[in-house]
C-alpha cells in the first residue's frame, strides 16, 4: 500500500488513479512501489510530472496533458437509466400510467403532510364571547344606537331547505349542530339584563328596558324602521349621553361550537364529524350539475356576476366580469388535470389553493374592503377581500358562494377579531348519488370555506358566527350588516372582545396542514 502525493489518501499497489481526489498517479505503479515508500519517508525525490488540479467535477489532466472525465461512465449509466425509465413509463397502458402517477401523488402527499406547517383547532368548545362597547360624547347631547346580532343556531345543513344531510332511501341523515347559543345578556355597569337566545319572545320598542342612567335595550325581531332589526334577530341598544359624558356596556354570548368537515379527504382528522357524508374530487359533480341540485335555489340566489355595489370608487365587492378575474380563472383551470376542468370540487379547491399561494394577508387593509378584482390585482387582502376574490372566481364557473360574518379567536381563546369568510355549494355527481340511493336534488353540500385561515369545507370552534348571508336581491341586508350603528355628531365608539369562561372538549386538538391538494 502507498499514499497519494496530492491528498495523502491510502492507495493500493497498481492504482493509476487516486479514488479519493480523482487525480492520476503518474509514475506510481507496481514497479516503483519501493521508490514511493522512499519518497514517503523523505529519502528520495521523484521526477514525475504532477497533474494539474481538476477544473470541474470529474475532470483531471493526465501527465500527458490530456483531459479525462473519470465520472463519464457513471453519468452515462445514470442517463441511460433515466431514458429507460421514461420509455418504460410511455409504454405503459393509460391505466397503468394513472396508477403510477397516483402512487407518486400519494408519496408527495405523505411527504408534504410530514413537513408542512399547520393550524391547531379544538374538536369542541364551550365559551362566552364578551363584546364591550365604549361610547363617549364630545358634543351636545346625543345618542348611539347599535344592532347586536343574535347569533343563529347553525347546523351542518345550513342553507339547505331539506333540513337533513341527504335523502337516503326512506331515511334521512340527521344534521349536526355546529353552533348553539346557550345564553345572552347585556350589562351596563352593575345592571345585567337577560336576553332570550333565539330572540323570542320579542320585546318591542314600546317595551324597552331602561337602565338607571337612561339607556335603552330591546329585541323587536326583523322589520322596517329604526325600532326593528333590519338584517336578522338582534338586540338593539340605545346609549343616551349628555355633553362630555361616557358609558360602556358588555354584550355576552354563551356558545357551544363543534368542528365539522364537509370534505371527505384523507387529510381530515377521523374524529371530526361529517367526513363520511363529505365531498371530494372523486364524487363531485360538474358545473352543469349545480342547477340540478336544491332546485337551483342557491345557483339563482348567489351567482350574480356582480354583487354588492358599494358605490364609486369601491365598486362591486364580487365581480366575475372583471378581466383579471376571468384570466385568473383560466390560469386555475389550466392547472387542473385534463378531464377534470369541469369538476366543481377541483376548480373550487384549486382557486382556494391559488389564493393561498398568490395573495398575501394585509393587516393594514383599507377601511372600505377591496373588491375581488382589486385583491387579485394588488396581490394582497384581508379576510373580507380574499373572500371577495374567492367568490368572484367561483361565480365565473357558476358555483354559488355567499358571505359569513362573525369573529375569530386563537387556540387559547385569548384574542378575538372581527372576521368574514364564505359558504359555497358543491354538487355530488349523478353516479355517486345514484349508487348511494340519494335523491339527486338533495345530493349536495353547503360548506364553510375560510381562505385566510386555511379552513377548507371546515367549521372550527374558533370561528364565532354572527350572521350567514341570506338571499336579498338588493343586497340591503348585507349593506345594513356592514353598517349596524347610528350616531349623532360628537359621539365616538370603540369596541373590544374578551373571552369569559371556556372549556375545550372532544379530546386533543387536531392539525390542519397548509399545502395544496393534488388531483392525480
Amino acid at each position: 500500500m502507498g499514499s497519494c502525493p496530492y491528498c495523502r489518501a491510502t492507495t493500493e499497489s497498481g492504482d493509476s488513479i487516486c479514488y479519493s481526489c480523482g487525480r492520476v498517479l503518474a509514475n506510481l505503479n507496481s514497479s516503483n512501489f519501493r521508490l514511493e515508500q522512499q519518497f514517503n519517508q523523505g529519502s528520495l525525490a521523484t521526477s514525475y510530472k504532477m497533474t494539474t488540479k481538476p477544473t470541474e467535477k470529474g475532470f483531471v489532466q493526465t501527465h500527458t496533458g490530456r483531459t479525462k472525465n473519470i465520472l463519464k461512465r457513471k453519468k452515462n449509466r445514470f442517463r441511460s437509466f433515466v431514458m429507460l425509465s421514461l420509455v418504460a413509463f410511455i409504454m405503459l397502458s393509460p391505466q397503468a400510467r394513472e396508477q403510477v402517477i397516483a402512487q407518486w401523488a400519494g408519496i408527495q402527499e405523505y411527504i408534504q403532510s410530514a413537513v408542512s406547517p399547520y393550524h391547531l383547532y379544538p374538536i369542541e368548545a364551550s365559551y362566552t364571547l364578551e363584546k364591550t362597547v365604549f361610547v363617549s360624547n364630545s358634543g351636545p347631547s346625543g345618542y348611539m344606537m347599535e344592532n347586536l346580532a343574535i347569533p343563529p343556531a347553525v347546523s351542518s345543513t345550513q342553507g339547505s331547505p331539506y333540513g337533513f344531510e341527504y335523502t337516503n332511501g326512506d331515511s334521512a341523515e340527521i344534521p349536526t349542530s355546529i353552533q348553539i347559543t346557550t345564553a345572552i345578556s347585556i350589562s351596563f355597569g352593575g345592571e345585567e339584563y337577560a336576553v332570550p337566545t333565539s330572540g323570542f319572545p320579542v320585546r318591542s320598542a314600546s317595551e324597552k328596558l331602561v337602565t338607571t342612567n337612561g339607556h335603552e335595550i330591546w329585541w323587536p325581531g326583523i322589520g322596517i324602521g329604526d325600532d326593528y332589526c333590519s338584517v336578522s334577530n338582534c338586540v338593539k341598544v340605545l346609549v343616551n349621553l349628555g355633553p362630555g359624558e361616557s358609558s360602556s356596556f358588555t354584550y355576552s354570548v354563551g356558545v357551544h361550537s363543534t368542528s365539522y368537515s364537509w370534505h371527505n379527504g384523507a387529510r381530515v382528522d377521523s374524529r371530526i364529524a361529517g367526513m363520511e357524508n363529505g365531498i371530494g374530487v372523486d364524487n363531485s359533480g360538474n358545473f352543469s350539475d349545480i342547477q340540478n341540485r336544491d332546485d337551483g335555489q342557491k345557483f339563482y340566489e348567489f351567482n350574480d356576476d356582480k354583487w354588492y355595489n358599494r358605490g364609486s370608487p369601491a365598486g362591486y365587492a364580487i365581480n366575475s366580469q372583471a378581466d383579471i378575474v376571468i384570466s385568473t380563472a383560466e390560469i386555475i383551470s389550466a392547472s387542473i388535470p385534463e378531464g377534470m376542468q369541469d369538476n366543481a370540487y377541483a376548480f373550487s379547491r384549486a382557486a382556494f389553493d391559488y389564493l393561498h399561494e398568490k395573495i398575501a394577508y394585509d393587516s393594514f387593509a383599507p377601511v372600505v374592503a377591496r373588491s375581488g378584482p382589486s385583491c387579485l390585482n394588488d396581490g394582497q387582502g384581508d379576510c373580507d377581500e380574499q373572500t371577495n376574490a374567492f367568490l368572484s372566481l367561483l361565480r365565473v364557473k357558476g358555483i354559488p358562494g355567499w358571505f359569513v360574518f362573525g369573529a375569530l379567536t386563537d387556540m387559547n381563546y385569548e384574542t378575538w377579531e372581527a372576521h368574514a369568510w364564505g359558504y359555497i355549494q358543491l354538487p355530488m355527481s349523478d353516479e355517486w348519488c345514484d349508487e348511494n340511493n340519494i335523491e339527486r336534488n338533495s345530493c349536495f353540500v353547503n360548506g364553510a370555506v375560510d381562505v385566510v385561515n386555511n379552513k377548507w369545507l371546515l367549521n372550527t370552534p374558533t370561528g364565532y358566527i354572527d350572521w350567514i348571508e341570506e338571499s336579498d336581491e338588493t343586497a340591503t341586508k348585507l349593506n345594513n350588516f356592514y353598517h349596524p350603528i347610528t350616531q349623532t355628531n360628537g359621539i365616538e365608539r370603540e369596541r373590544s372582545y374578551a373571552t369569559g369562561d371556556f372549556e375545550l372538549t372532544g379530546g386533543s386538538p387536531y392539525q390542519v396542514k397548509k399545502y395544496a391538494e393534488t388531483f392525480w
